[in-house]
Protein backbone atom coordinates (compact mmCIF):
# COMPACT_ATOMS: atom_id res chain seq x y z
CA UNK A 1 0.00 0.00 0.00
CA UNK A 2 1.63 3.06 -0.95
CA UNK A 3 0.56 6.45 -0.18
CA UNK A 4 -0.48 8.67 -3.01
CA UNK A 5 2.80 11.27 -2.22
CA UNK A 6 5.35 8.59 -2.68
CA UNK A 7 7.78 6.61 -4.21
CA UNK A 8 9.83 3.42 -3.25
CA UNK A 9 13.32 4.16 -2.07
CA UNK A 10 15.78 3.56 -4.96
CA UNK A 11 17.73 0.15 -3.82
CA UNK A 12 21.12 1.97 -5.74
CA UNK A 13 21.30 4.70 -3.50
CA UNK A 14 23.05 4.65 0.13
CA UNK A 15 20.27 5.66 2.97
CA UNK A 16 19.72 6.37 6.40
CA UNK A 17 17.23 4.23 7.81
CA UNK A 18 16.25 4.67 11.64
CA UNK A 19 14.43 0.92 12.90
CA UNK A 20 12.20 0.80 15.73
CA UNK A 21 9.85 -1.32 17.69
CA UNK A 22 7.55 -1.60 20.48
CA UNK A 23 7.04 -4.03 22.59
CA UNK A 24 8.08 -7.77 22.85
CA UNK A 25 11.76 -9.96 21.82
CA UNK A 26 10.51 -11.39 19.09
CA UNK A 27 9.84 -7.58 17.28
CA UNK A 28 13.22 -7.44 18.35
CA UNK A 29 14.32 -10.14 16.88
CA UNK A 30 12.87 -9.19 13.03
CA UNK A 31 14.20 -5.26 13.56
CA UNK A 32 17.37 -6.76 13.78
CA UNK A 33 17.25 -9.34 10.81
CA UNK A 34 15.57 -5.75 8.81
CA UNK A 35 18.93 -4.30 10.08
CA UNK A 36 21.03 -7.13 8.67
CA UNK A 37 19.27 -6.95 5.30
CA UNK A 38 20.08 -3.14 5.19
CA UNK A 39 23.08 -2.96 6.01
CA UNK A 40 23.65 -6.11 3.64
CA UNK A 41 22.24 -4.00 0.58
CA UNK A 42 24.59 -0.90 1.63
CA UNK A 43 22.47 1.19 3.97
CA UNK A 44 22.82 2.89 6.66
CA UNK A 45 21.39 2.06 10.13
CA UNK A 46 21.44 5.60 12.02
CA UNK A 47 20.57 6.11 16.36
CA UNK A 48 17.59 8.73 15.53
CA UNK A 49 15.03 9.46 13.74
CA UNK A 50 16.14 13.16 12.53
CA UNK A 51 19.15 11.70 10.81
CA UNK A 52 17.17 9.18 8.71
CA UNK A 53 15.75 9.25 5.50
CA UNK A 54 13.86 6.33 5.64
CA UNK A 55 11.95 4.43 8.88
CA UNK A 56 10.93 1.50 10.02
CA UNK A 57 8.64 0.83 12.80
CA UNK A 58 7.85 -2.92 14.21
CA UNK A 59 4.40 -2.14 16.16
CA UNK A 60 2.68 -3.72 18.87
CA UNK A 61 -1.06 -4.08 19.56
CA UNK A 62 -0.60 -6.44 23.28
CA UNK A 63 -2.62 -3.61 24.99
CA UNK A 64 -4.16 -0.56 24.37
CA UNK A 65 -1.28 1.64 25.37
CA UNK A 66 1.11 -0.53 23.03
CA UNK A 67 -0.69 0.49 20.40
CA UNK A 68 -1.13 4.40 21.53
CA UNK A 69 2.56 4.47 21.47
CA UNK A 70 2.74 2.33 18.47
CA UNK A 71 0.90 5.45 16.90
CA UNK A 72 2.72 7.98 18.81
CA UNK A 73 6.28 6.92 17.47
CA UNK A 74 4.94 6.72 13.70
CA UNK A 75 3.80 10.48 14.11
CA UNK A 76 7.02 11.61 16.06
CA UNK A 77 9.16 10.23 13.40
CA UNK A 78 7.21 11.99 10.91
CA UNK A 79 7.79 15.07 13.20
CA UNK A 80 11.44 15.58 13.26
CA UNK A 81 11.03 15.28 9.64
CA UNK A 82 11.20 11.30 8.30
CA UNK A 83 9.61 11.70 5.35
CA UNK A 84 9.51 8.06 4.31
CA UNK A 85 7.78 5.64 7.23
CA UNK A 86 7.07 1.54 6.78
CA UNK A 87 4.69 0.45 9.84
CA UNK A 88 4.67 -3.05 9.84
CA UNK A 89 3.82 -5.51 13.14
CA UNK A 90 0.83 -7.00 15.15
CA UNK A 91 -1.01 -3.12 15.03
CA UNK A 92 -0.30 -2.26 11.95
CA UNK A 93 -1.88 -5.92 10.89
CA UNK A 94 -4.93 -4.93 13.01
CA UNK A 95 -5.31 -1.62 11.87
CA UNK A 96 -3.78 -1.64 8.66
CA UNK A 97 -5.77 1.60 7.34
CA UNK A 98 -5.25 3.70 10.34
CA UNK A 99 -2.01 2.54 9.71
CA UNK A 100 -2.08 3.61 6.40
CA UNK A 101 -3.53 7.23 7.16
CA UNK A 102 -0.94 8.62 9.79
CA UNK A 103 1.62 10.70 8.39
CA UNK A 104 4.33 10.39 6.03
CA UNK A 105 3.56 6.38 5.86
CA UNK A 106 4.93 5.29 2.51
CA UNK A 107 3.19 1.98 2.97
CA UNK A 108 1.82 -0.23 5.28
CA UNK A 109 3.05 -3.76 5.70
CA UNK A 110 1.30 -6.50 7.53
CA UNK A 111 3.01 -9.42 9.81
CA UNK A 112 2.37 -11.86 7.18
CA UNK A 113 4.46 -9.97 4.33
CA UNK A 114 7.05 -9.34 7.03
CA UNK A 115 9.96 -11.23 6.00
CA UNK A 116 9.74 -9.91 2.66
CA UNK A 117 9.70 -6.06 4.07
CA UNK A 118 13.53 -5.00 2.89
CA UNK A 119 13.47 -6.83 -0.03
CA UNK A 120 10.51 -5.19 -1.34
CA UNK A 121 10.98 -2.20 0.15
CA UNK A 122 14.36 -2.02 -1.50
CA UNK A 123 13.27 -3.78 -5.25
CA UNK A 124 15.74 -6.41 -4.40
CA UNK A 125 15.49 -10.67 -4.42
CA UNK A 126 15.76 -11.95 -1.08
CA UNK A 127 18.51 -13.93 -2.65
CA UNK A 128 20.57 -10.90 -2.76
CA UNK A 129 21.58 -10.48 0.85
CA UNK A 130 24.67 -11.77 1.75
CA UNK A 131 23.66 -11.76 6.26
CA UNK A 132 27.34 -13.27 7.08
CA UNK A 133 28.60 -10.35 9.42
CA UNK A 134 31.80 -9.97 10.51
CA UNK A 135 31.93 -7.60 13.18
CA UNK A 136 29.17 -7.28 15.94
CA UNK A 137 26.26 -4.74 14.85
CA UNK A 138 23.60 -4.01 16.88
CA UNK A 139 20.92 -1.17 15.91
CA UNK A 140 22.56 1.76 17.70
CA UNK A 141 20.79 3.75 20.44
CA UNK A 142 18.01 2.09 22.05
CA UNK A 143 18.53 -0.90 20.50
CA UNK A 144 22.48 -1.33 21.08
CA UNK A 145 22.08 -5.25 22.35
CA UNK A 146 24.70 -7.66 23.32
CA UNK A 147 22.67 -10.68 23.15
CA UNK A 148 21.18 -11.92 19.56
CA UNK A 149 17.37 -12.45 19.63
CA UNK A 150 16.66 -15.67 17.10
CA UNK A 151 13.52 -15.74 15.84
CA UNK A 152 12.39 -19.37 15.90
CA UNK A 153 8.80 -19.81 16.06
CA UNK A 154 5.88 -17.44 14.90
CA UNK A 155 1.87 -17.42 15.37
CA UNK A 156 0.11 -19.12 18.21
CA UNK A 157 -2.62 -21.68 17.94
CA UNK A 158 -3.93 -20.91 21.80
CA UNK A 159 -6.69 -19.17 22.20
CA UNK A 160 -6.85 -17.25 25.46
CA UNK A 161 -9.53 -14.80 25.51
CA UNK A 162 -7.67 -11.75 26.58
CA UNK A 163 -5.65 -12.58 23.40
CA UNK A 164 -5.42 -10.11 20.18
CA UNK A 165 -1.45 -11.33 19.23
CA UNK A 166 -3.06 -14.74 18.13
CA UNK A 167 -5.12 -12.84 15.46
CA UNK A 168 -2.84 -10.82 14.59
CA UNK A 169 0.31 -12.93 14.03
CA UNK A 170 -1.76 -16.24 13.15
CA UNK A 171 -1.16 -20.08 13.30
CA UNK A 172 1.81 -20.95 15.09
CA UNK A 173 4.32 -22.00 12.79
CA UNK A 174 7.85 -23.00 13.48
CA UNK A 175 11.40 -22.19 11.40
CA UNK A 176 12.89 -25.38 10.37
CA UNK A 177 15.95 -25.97 12.49
CA UNK A 178 18.87 -25.39 9.49
CA UNK A 179 17.74 -21.99 9.42
CA UNK A 180 17.60 -21.53 12.96
CA UNK A 181 20.91 -23.01 13.46
CA UNK A 182 22.16 -20.85 10.21
CA UNK A 183 21.00 -17.67 12.15
CA UNK A 184 22.59 -18.60 15.04
CA UNK A 185 26.12 -19.05 14.12
CA UNK A 186 25.90 -16.20 11.89
CA UNK A 187 25.22 -14.40 15.14
CA UNK A 188 28.11 -15.98 16.59
CA UNK A 189 30.48 -14.71 13.98
CA UNK A 190 29.39 -11.41 14.74
CA UNK A 191 30.78 -11.75 18.23
CA UNK A 192 27.73 -12.47 19.84
CA UNK A 193 28.05 -13.75 22.98
CA UNK A 194 24.37 -14.63 23.90
CA UNK A 195 21.73 -16.09 21.75
CA UNK A 196 18.05 -15.50 23.39
CA UNK A 197 15.28 -17.84 21.26
CA UNK A 198 12.10 -16.23 20.91
CA UNK A 199 8.68 -16.39 19.49
CA UNK A 200 4.78 -15.66 20.29
CA UNK A 201 4.51 -19.90 21.73
CA UNK A 202 8.06 -20.73 21.50
CA UNK A 203 7.12 -23.77 23.61
CA UNK A 204 5.41 -25.16 20.46
CA UNK A 205 8.28 -25.04 18.09
CA UNK A 206 8.13 -28.47 16.16
CA UNK A 207 4.76 -29.20 17.12
CA UNK A 208 4.09 -28.60 13.66
CA UNK A 209 6.45 -31.52 12.06
CA UNK A 210 6.19 -34.06 15.46
CA UNK A 211 9.49 -32.48 17.47
CA UNK A 212 9.61 -30.74 20.30
CA UNK A 213 11.88 -27.68 21.75
CA UNK A 214 13.77 -30.04 23.70
CA UNK A 215 15.14 -30.88 20.19
CA UNK A 216 15.95 -27.71 19.03
CA UNK A 217 17.66 -26.98 21.76
CA UNK A 218 19.69 -29.74 22.42
CA UNK A 219 20.79 -29.56 18.26
CA UNK A 220 21.57 -25.72 19.52
CA UNK A 221 24.30 -27.08 22.30
CA UNK A 222 25.37 -29.79 20.24
CA UNK A 223 26.20 -27.86 16.65
CA UNK A 224 27.05 -24.54 17.27
CA UNK A 225 29.68 -23.20 19.83
CA UNK A 226 27.62 -20.89 21.67
CA UNK A 227 28.52 -19.76 25.32
CA UNK A 228 24.95 -18.18 27.00
CA UNK A 229 21.48 -19.92 25.55
CA UNK A 230 18.94 -18.16 27.03
CA UNK A 231 15.00 -19.36 25.86
CA UNK A 232 12.85 -16.33 26.23
CA UNK A 233 8.72 -16.94 27.54
CA UNK A 234 7.54 -20.40 27.92
CA UNK A 235 3.83 -21.05 28.20
CA UNK A 236 3.40 -23.59 31.03
CA UNK A 237 1.99 -26.80 29.67
CA UNK A 238 4.45 -26.86 27.31
CA UNK A 239 6.98 -28.35 29.68
CA UNK A 240 6.90 -31.27 31.86
CA UNK A 241 9.86 -32.10 34.89
CA UNK A 242 12.30 -33.55 32.12
CA UNK A 243 12.57 -30.51 30.22
CA UNK A 244 14.77 -29.12 32.97
CA UNK A 245 17.12 -31.60 32.42
CA UNK A 246 18.66 -29.52 29.62
CA UNK A 247 19.82 -27.01 31.94
CA UNK A 248 22.95 -29.55 33.27
CA UNK A 249 24.60 -28.24 30.24
CA UNK A 250 25.76 -25.14 31.70
CA UNK A 251 25.39 -22.95 28.89
CA UNK A 252 21.70 -22.70 29.21
CA UNK A 253 21.26 -19.83 31.16
CA UNK A 254 19.25 -20.27 34.89
CA UNK A 255 16.43 -18.07 33.89
CA UNK A 256 12.94 -18.74 33.13
CA UNK A 257 9.91 -16.63 32.09
CA UNK A 258 6.46 -18.65 32.92
CA UNK A 259 3.42 -16.59 32.36
CA UNK A 260 0.84 -17.29 34.99
CA UNK A 261 -1.62 -14.32 34.13
CA UNK A 262 -3.35 -15.45 37.22
CA UNK A 263 -3.20 -17.78 40.54
CA UNK A 264 -7.05 -18.43 40.80
CA UNK A 265 -8.36 -21.44 39.05
CA UNK A 266 -11.45 -20.17 37.96
CA UNK A 267 -9.79 -16.72 36.54
CA UNK A 268 -7.55 -19.13 34.57
CA UNK A 269 -10.28 -21.43 32.78
CA UNK A 270 -11.94 -17.90 31.93
CA UNK A 271 -9.26 -17.10 30.22
CA UNK A 272 -8.72 -20.49 28.51
CA UNK A 273 -5.55 -20.93 29.98
CA UNK A 274 -4.23 -24.71 29.57
CA UNK A 275 -2.44 -24.82 33.34
CA UNK A 276 -3.62 -24.15 37.38
CA UNK A 277 -1.95 -23.12 40.16
CA UNK A 278 -1.73 -26.61 40.94
CA UNK A 279 0.42 -27.90 38.06
CA UNK A 280 2.06 -24.25 38.02
CA UNK A 281 3.83 -25.09 41.19
CA UNK A 282 4.72 -28.38 40.58
CA UNK A 283 6.32 -27.38 37.51
CA UNK A 284 8.13 -24.43 39.15
CA UNK A 285 9.07 -26.95 42.14
CA UNK A 286 10.78 -28.87 39.32
CA UNK A 287 12.58 -26.24 37.96
CA UNK A 288 14.22 -25.74 41.12
CA UNK A 289 15.12 -29.05 41.71
CA UNK A 290 17.66 -28.56 39.08
CA UNK A 291 18.47 -24.93 39.61
CA UNK A 292 18.42 -24.35 43.10
CA UNK A 293 19.33 -20.54 42.15
CA UNK A 294 16.77 -20.16 38.83
CA UNK A 295 15.35 -16.92 37.99
CA UNK A 296 11.42 -17.30 37.54
CA UNK A 297 9.89 -14.44 36.24
CA UNK A 298 6.15 -14.07 35.46
CA UNK A 299 3.27 -11.88 33.66
CA UNK A 300 0.07 -11.47 35.87
CA UNK A 301 -2.85 -9.52 34.27
CA UNK A 302 -4.76 -7.34 37.27
CA UNK A 303 -8.54 -7.00 36.78
CA UNK A 304 -9.48 -9.72 33.84
CA UNK A 305 -13.32 -9.80 33.48
CA UNK A 306 -15.09 -10.94 36.72
CA UNK A 307 -12.46 -11.32 38.48
CA UNK A 308 -13.88 -11.13 42.30
CA UNK A 309 -12.19 -9.90 45.40
CA UNK A 310 -11.61 -13.85 46.55
CA UNK A 311 -10.25 -14.95 43.07
CA UNK A 312 -7.63 -11.54 43.55
CA UNK A 313 -6.58 -12.79 46.91
CA UNK A 314 -6.15 -16.05 45.43
CA UNK A 315 -3.76 -14.62 43.04
CA UNK A 316 -2.14 -12.65 45.32
CA UNK A 317 -1.41 -15.22 47.63
CA UNK A 318 0.39 -17.86 45.17
CA UNK A 319 2.45 -14.91 43.80
CA UNK A 320 3.60 -14.58 46.89
CA UNK A 321 3.87 -18.38 47.45
CA UNK A 322 5.74 -18.60 43.93
CA UNK A 323 8.47 -16.00 44.93
CA UNK A 324 9.52 -14.83 41.69
CA UNK A 325 12.62 -12.68 40.94
CA UNK A 326 10.21 -10.41 38.83
CA UNK A 327 7.53 -10.04 36.28
CA UNK A 328 5.06 -7.68 34.18
CA UNK A 329 1.87 -7.19 35.70
CA UNK A 330 -0.68 -5.55 33.31
CA UNK A 331 -3.99 -4.23 34.03
CA UNK A 332 -6.71 -6.07 32.03
CA UNK A 333 -6.74 -4.33 28.46
CA UNK A 334 -9.99 -5.03 26.49
CA UNK A 335 -9.02 -5.82 22.74
CA UNK A 336 -11.92 -5.81 20.28
CA UNK A 337 -11.70 -9.45 18.81
CA UNK A 338 -11.07 -11.53 21.66
CA UNK A 339 -13.54 -13.48 24.13
CA UNK A 340 -12.46 -11.58 26.89
CA UNK A 341 -13.41 -8.17 25.54
CA UNK A 342 -17.53 -9.63 25.25
CA UNK A 343 -17.20 -10.79 28.68
CA UNK A 344 -19.59 -9.65 31.71
CA UNK A 345 -18.38 -8.95 34.72
CA UNK A 346 -15.59 -6.07 33.46
CA UNK A 347 -13.94 -4.44 36.38
CA UNK A 348 -13.70 -0.74 36.80
CA UNK A 349 -10.02 0.94 35.49
CA UNK A 350 -9.60 2.25 38.87
CA UNK A 351 -9.95 -1.10 40.42
CA UNK A 352 -7.65 -2.62 38.20
CA UNK A 353 -5.00 -0.42 38.35
CA UNK A 354 -5.19 -0.55 42.36
CA UNK A 355 -5.24 -4.54 42.04
CA UNK A 356 -1.86 -4.14 39.55
CA UNK A 357 -0.32 -1.80 41.95
CA UNK A 358 -0.67 -4.72 44.83
CA UNK A 359 0.81 -7.24 42.51
CA UNK A 360 3.78 -5.03 41.54
CA UNK A 361 4.48 -4.43 45.15
CA UNK A 362 4.56 -8.49 46.14
CA UNK A 363 6.58 -8.97 42.87
CA UNK A 364 9.32 -6.55 43.76
CA UNK A 365 9.54 -7.57 47.36
CA UNK A 366 10.16 -11.31 46.45
CA UNK A 367 12.35 -9.83 43.49
CA UNK A 368 14.65 -7.93 46.58
CA UNK A 369 14.79 -11.06 48.63
CA UNK A 370 16.01 -12.50 45.03
CA UNK A 371 18.43 -10.00 44.49
CA UNK A 372 20.29 -10.00 48.13
CA UNK A 373 20.99 -13.95 48.57
CA UNK A 374 23.92 -13.14 45.86
CA UNK A 375 25.77 -10.35 47.63
CA UNK A 376 29.27 -11.75 48.22
CA UNK A 377 29.28 -13.89 45.29
CA UNK A 378 31.12 -13.84 42.46
CA UNK A 379 28.79 -14.07 39.13
CA UNK A 380 29.63 -13.83 35.30
CA UNK A 381 27.72 -10.62 33.82
CA UNK A 382 27.58 -9.86 29.56
CA UNK A 383 28.20 -5.98 29.94
CA UNK A 384 25.34 -4.29 27.83
CA UNK A 385 25.93 -0.79 28.60
CA UNK A 386 28.93 1.33 28.81
CA UNK A 387 28.34 5.40 29.39
CA UNK A 388 31.58 7.41 30.73
CA UNK A 389 31.71 7.74 33.89
CA UNK A 390 34.52 10.71 34.76
CA UNK A 391 36.96 10.05 36.80
CA UNK A 392 36.20 6.58 37.75
CA UNK A 393 36.41 5.66 34.05
CA UNK A 394 33.53 3.69 32.59
CA UNK A 395 29.88 2.70 33.89
CA UNK A 396 28.92 -0.41 33.39
CA UNK A 397 25.46 -2.13 33.08
CA UNK A 398 24.88 -5.72 32.13
CA UNK A 399 23.52 -9.39 33.12
CA UNK A 400 24.30 -12.27 34.93
CA UNK A 401 23.31 -15.77 33.75
CA UNK A 402 19.90 -15.57 35.83
CA UNK A 403 19.14 -12.81 34.84
CA UNK A 404 20.16 -9.83 37.48
CA UNK A 405 20.98 -6.63 36.48
CA UNK A 406 24.70 -5.16 37.74
CA UNK A 407 26.66 -2.18 37.66
CA UNK A 408 30.16 -1.82 38.03
CA UNK A 409 32.91 0.35 36.89
CA UNK A 410 35.69 -0.46 34.92
CA UNK A 411 39.37 1.79 33.42
CA UNK A 412 38.27 1.30 29.87
CA UNK A 413 34.49 0.26 27.95
CA UNK A 414 33.65 -3.53 28.21
CA UNK A 415 31.15 -4.09 25.56
CA UNK A 416 30.25 -7.27 24.57
CA UNK A 417 32.71 -8.77 27.30
CA UNK A 418 31.98 -10.98 30.10
CA UNK A 419 33.48 -10.89 33.20
CA UNK A 420 33.91 -12.04 36.45
CA UNK A 421 32.39 -9.69 39.03
CA UNK A 422 32.13 -9.82 42.58
CA UNK A 423 28.52 -9.07 43.73
CA UNK A 424 28.65 -6.32 46.70
CA UNK A 425 25.19 -4.62 47.22
CA UNK A 426 21.98 -3.38 45.97
CA UNK A 427 21.01 -0.17 44.06
CA UNK A 428 17.24 -0.20 43.56
CA UNK A 429 16.78 -2.87 41.04
CA UNK A 430 20.14 -3.42 40.06
CA UNK A 431 23.19 -4.86 41.66
CA UNK A 432 26.39 -2.96 42.43
CA UNK A 433 28.89 -5.60 41.50
CA UNK A 434 33.47 -4.95 41.23
CA UNK A 435 35.20 -6.38 37.97
CA UNK A 436 37.44 -9.10 39.48
CA UNK A 437 39.25 -10.16 35.96
CA UNK A 438 39.05 -7.59 33.87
Amino acid sequence: MLSAASELPNSKKNMKIFLDTIGCRLNQAEIEQMARQFRAAGHEIVAAADHAELAVVNTCAVTTQAASDSRSKIRNIARVGVEQIIPTGCWTTLQPKEAAALPNVLRVVINDKKDSLVATTLNLEPSTFDLEPIDRAPIPGLHRRTRAFIKVQDGCDNKCTFCITTVARGEGRSRPLADVISDINSALAGDSKEIVLTGVHLGSWGQDFNHHLRNLVKAILRETDVKRLRLSSLEPWDLDADFFSLWNDKRLMPHLHLPLQSGSESTLRRMARKTTPASFRELAHAARDVMPNAAITTDIIAGFPGETDDEFAETLEFVKEMQFMGGHVFSYSPRPGTGAAKMKGQIKPELRKRRNHILQEAIEESAKIYREKFIGQKMSVLWESTTEYGEYGWRMEGWTGNYLRVSANAPSPRWNEVDDVELIGVDGEKLKGVIRDA
